[in-house]
């Protein structure tokens, strides 16, 4: 047996937007569109969001995102959109 400590195996809404570094508005979001399971307890009806779901979200947003990188659909981060359409930056 070791002495290691147990994750927890739900999360409160700041603790998901903490572990994914998105505010607390997105998690909520995620979970009205169903994209994040969720459970509500107690008679406060207080979200909690299960560990494993979080990591099912991840690789899920990992699955979706390699399948855009494959089709194409993805832009880089650093340029602009009329970059990313071939055009370019007028000099500034």
């Amino acid at each position: 047996m070791t002495d290691e400590p147990r994750p927890h195996r739900f999360l409160t809404i700041e603790q998901a937007a903490e572990e994914l570094n998105v505010k607390a508005s997105l998690i909520r979001g995620l979970i009205k569109t169903g994209e994040l399971r969720a459970l509500q307890v107690g008679s406060r009806g207080m979200w909690r969001v299960g560990s494993q779901d979080v990591e099912d979200y991840i690789a899920d947003a990992y699955r979706r995102t390699a399948e855009r990188i494959a089709a194409g659909d993805l832009e880089d981060e650093g340029k602009s959109d009329s970059e990313s359409l071939g055009q370019q930056k007028p000099p500034l």
